[in-house]
């Protein structure tokens, strides 16, 4: 019988290999997964589709499981992921355009009997955005400009409620 800590590492290197099936085996049908502020999927439902378009728009798309820390059932997985959007499809909205991603995040995972039974992924989806480049870069006259917009209307917001009173 497999520990928690080998389940988390052969899931991770079905992952690295975009080997869609192998993480599917390690998944209790039914369960779900949250990606924070991104996604929720079932599983195998949509692993097939969310992975596989993943891979595709990140055709060489690598992924590092740093470290992993098992207690019982439940382990936490630091990872590290790189990529070139560079591919085919659509990812959160946004076509392929040659950026590069180099991203971190911790996936939190619950097994019962051997099998994934949850997990949550849980990573800066800002800073992805930036790499991505649908965000401006920190620190940028865009960024600067951004939040200047934001701050106008939350001021002017402010301004009218209290001219409401």
């Amino acid at each position: 019988m497999s520990t928690t800590s080998e389940i988390a590492a052969h899931y991770f290197d079905c992952v690295a290999r975009q080997d869609i099936e192998g993480m599917i085996e390690c998944w209790r049908p039914g369960s779900r997964a949250n990606f924070v502020g991104m996604e929720e999927l079932r599983a195998p439902e949509d692993y097939r589709s969310w992975f596989g378009n993943l891979f595709s728009c990140f055709p060489d798309f690598r992924l590092e499981a740093r470290s992993i820390v098992a207690e019982g059932e439940e382990a936490s997985v630091h990872w590290q992921a790189t990529g070139t959007f560079d591919g085919e499809g659509v990812f959160e909205g946004f076509r392929p355009n040659g950026a590069k991603i180099d991203i971190e995040g911790v996936d939190l995972l619950t097994l019962e009997e051997g099998r994934i039974v949850h997990i949550t992924a849980i990573l800066n989806g800002l800073d992805m955005a930036r790499q991505l480049g649908a965000v401006p870069p920190k620190g940028s006259f865009a960024d600067k400009a951004m939040a200047g917009a934001f701050n106008a209307k939350t001021a002017a917001a402010k301004k009218l409620k209290d001219l409401r009173r």
